[in-house]
Order: C-alpha cells, then structure tokens, then sequence
C-alpha cells in the first residue's frame, strides 16, 4: 500500500465531511458543500485512483494499484505534485498507511532541500516519531498521555495495549493498529453525484461582472472536473 495525504493551504475555513451513512456506502458529493476547497481537491484526485476519502482537514488516496497505469511510481508521484489543482497550495505527504501520509503532512516541515516531486513536510519521520497531535484519534486525550510521559506514536504504542483501551477506549487502539498496518485501511470512498448541482455563497453583494467571475471560475472548475472524470463534455 501507497497512501498519499493532500491539505489544502487556505486561510479560509474548510468544512469536515459528513459522516458516512449507516449503510456503509461510498460518500456521494451533495449540493452546496462542492464550493468546499477540501472536497474539490477530492474530486481533482479521483482522476489518479477510485481509492480517495476526505479526513478532518485532509484528503488521502491510496495510489499503489494505479502505478502501472502512470508509468511508474515516481511518474506518479510527479504528476500529483506538479499537475494543476482546484486549489492553489497543497501540502503534501506519503505513508505505507493513510494515518502515517496524514500524520507526516501535519507535521511541522524541517528545513531541507526541495525537488520537484517532494513533498512539502518532512517525509522521514518515522511513525513512531510522529507527535501525538498528529493522530487524531489521540487528540482529545494529548493532556492525559502528557501527563503519562507520553509526546509521541512509539511511546503511545509502548504502553498496555489493555490499559490503553480500558481508559482510552478501543478507537484510539484500533487507530494505532490502523496506522502501523495492523489493520486494514477502510473509508466511504468518494464518489461522483450522477448530477452536476453546486452552489458558491458569495461573501458580500457583487455589483460588478469581474467579481462575479471570480466565483463562476471556482464553479466551472469543479464542473471541468466532474465533467473529466464522467468522460462527458458540454
């Protein structure tokens, strides 16, 4: 498995996906949340795997089977980092498990020296270095385990996976067990609506045709990319 984790890098807020369904079925994108920066990016990576789902704050897709089709991992890699998207920046990061892409990219970025297909945060960290923040799972409990001594993945792991769970809860275990590949990488992946149907609420009253556009452009966007991906034109 390949996991990569995208974050759109935008001061304005980015609104948290739904919550699946209970019949367990992809997510289907609806109405007015298509203006969200998050769930466009989503859709701009659907066009590399069927494999995308949305986080809090992030996008992930796992690419692994679709490295054939692009030539290669690398070639990949390459395309997703440099090819245009509906949003201006992107942080990136990569992992073996989608919570380790998603961890690296909320990691702060070390100084270092940067190539075309590199990500924008440090890509070495080794899970277990990864800082508590960056699982979310653990984020409710960070004062807790600070007090227990611990500030990272590995000595989160270390502890009593029993006494983990008993004063935890099983979620934040089965996340560890998620992120180290101890257990399997399941989402309601995203999917495309049948119907093209989104709405931009506009942050003042527009009285002039230039700024009018600049909205209309963020929609026609999204449809080019609906369209793309639908092998459908108009």
């Amino acid at each position: 498995m390949h996991w990569i984790a995208l974050r759109p890098q935008s001061d304005a807020p980015i609104a948290a996906p739904d919550p699946p369904d209970a019949s367990g079925r992809g997510r289907e994108v609806l109405g007015t949340s298509l203006a969200q920066p998050l769930l466009a990016l989503g859709w701009w990576a659907l066009q590399y795997t069927p494999k995308v789902a949305l986080l809090s704050d992030g996008v992930v897709l796992e690419v692994s089977a679709s490295t054939r089709l692009w030539g290669g991992r690398a070639a990949l890699l390459r395309r997703i980092y440099t090819s245009n998207k509906p949003v201006a920046q992107v942080s990136y990061a990569q992992g073996a498990s989608s919570l380790v892409a998603f961890g690296r990219l909320l990691t702060p970025q070390m100084p270092s020296a940067k190539t075309s297909i590199q990500p924008s945060v440090k890509p070495n960290t080794q899970p277990d270095d990864l800082p508590l923040n960056a699982l979310l799972a653990a984020r409710p409990h960070l004062s807790t385990l600070a007090r227990l001594g611990c500030s990272n993945w590995g000595q989160l792991r270390a502890l009593p996976r029993a006494g983990l769970a008993r004063r935890f809860g099983a979620a934040l275990v089965d996340a560890l067990d998620q992120a180290y590949g101890h257990r399997p990488d399941v989402y309601p992946w995203l999917t495309l609506p049948e119907v093209f149907d989104a709405t931009l609420e506009l942050s003042a009253q527009v009285d002039s045709a230039p700024a009018m556009l600049f909205g209309a452009r963020r929609l026609l966007a999204q449809m080019q990319v609906w369209l793309r991906l639908r092998q459908r034109g108009v």
